[in-house]
């Protein structure tokens, strides 16, 4: 079935346009960074994992919306999406489990949407010239007051500090072997799930927690988790690993990776349109294997900068060959680009949650 809704237009700063049919929420003009996705599937854990905030996803897999939404899957319970861009967007779902729509949660949460659209033609232009500011607009704005309004907006860069928690939180489990203190930087539900899984109770602290902050509760190790923008932006959470260096057993996963490579001395850059998507494939070079990773980042670790930092390469990613992961023995870090944690899936590097409870075990 067609979706019919209103006409609606994406404009980008090279003067192109995409007109199409709305659907979510009209919230008048808003611009983003615009980015792609490669995923099949999983495009409710998407729209609310936190990582993508402020940023148009671009739906590579042409049907989304057809499975509809649960309430069982979301990664935050505040979606802080800039909006969706895809090809065919579906209505009317078929699925057991779905108690909404897509665009009624959309609504809900004031995510516009576009569909309608040549979403393959827009992912080779964001492929060969890379990510950028994008406006969704009503069809009627003409081509000089979209470039205006997108040569005129600053992306936000406080997007860390927005979707945090402000509070403390405690989530336990019965038993627990382990106490883990995590620092929120935009954490995606399942990481929690992950270690209560594996019998550990987790201290939630808010993105600025201080090194008393967590000395004071004496966990078995400390994880900083995914989050979206500029690592460097996030320099308290680089000022607390460097105080924890080597106190505790650390483990980073995504924009917590890029947050410890910088507390150790190390660089990051911005990549060209960046990874997304959940057919990733990365080695773990000392076990020889290879695994398809679930990905959500804009920046990477410089290699070149790691020589000083006590810190190795651990993985690998095969497309293109950037540093997937990091590590450093002596004290007890290590980190990962990736999610290991991935809903709905691949869970191939699920054993790294594993490691680092032997870490803690040690």
């Amino acid at each position: 079935m067609i979706y019919k809704g209103k006409k609606r237009k994406l404009m980008l700063p090279d003067g192109s346009q995409y007109l199409g049919q709305a659907f979510g929420a009209d919230c008048g003009d808003r611009v983003c960074e615009l980015v792609f996705n490669t995923s099949p599937v999983g495009y409710q854990e998407i729209l609310s994992d936190p990582s993508y905030t402020d940023q148009f996803v671009v739906m590579a897999y042409p049907l989304i919306g057809n499975y509809g939404m649960n309430k069982d899957d979301y990664e935050t319970r505040h979606p802080s999406l800039g909006g969706f861009v895809v090809r065919d967007y579906n209505d009317t779902p078929s699925n057991f489990r779905s108690t909404e729509t897509l665009s009624e949660v959309m609504k809900r949460f004031q995510i516009p949407g576009i569909t309608g659209i040549d979403t393959r033609d827009l992912v080779r232009k964001i492929r060969n010239t890379g990510t950028c500011k994008a406006l969704i607009t009503d069809e009627d704005t003409s081509p000089e007051e979209g470039l205006q309004k997108i040569n005129e907006t600053e992306l936000k860069c406080d997007a860390v500090s927005r979707v945090s928690r402000k509070i403390r939180e405690n989530f336990i489990t019965v038993n627990p072997g382990y106490h883990i203190a995590a620092i929120d930087l935009g954490m995606k539900e399942n990481i929690l799930r992950s270690f209560v899984d594996r019998g550990c109770s987790i201290t939630v602290f808010p993105w600025d927690a201080t090194p008393d902050d967590i000395e004071q509760i004496r966990p078995d190790g400390v994880f900083l988790s995914n989050g979206p923008g500029d690592p460097t932006d996030v320099q308290e959470a680089v000022s607390l690993v460097k105080e924890l260096r080597g106190k505790y057993p650390i483990f980073g996963i995504c924009l917590g990776h890029q947050i410890i490579s910088l507390a150790c001395g190390a660089k990051t850059y911005k990549l060209k349109f960046g990874h997304r998507g959940g057919n990733h494939p990365v080695k773990d070079i000392a076990l020889g294997k290879t695994c398809i990773t679930s990905q959500n980042h804009s920046y990477a670790v410089d290699e070149r900068s790691l020589e000083g930092t006590g810190l190795t390469v651990t993985h690998r990613n095969l497309l293109d060959q950037t540093v997937e992961g990091v590590k450093c023995e002596e004290d007890r870090i290590f980190s990962v680009q990736y999610h290991p944690e991935s809903s709905p899936g691949p869970h191939d590097s699920s054993y790294l949650f594993d490691e680092f409870i032997g870490l803690m075990r040690k």
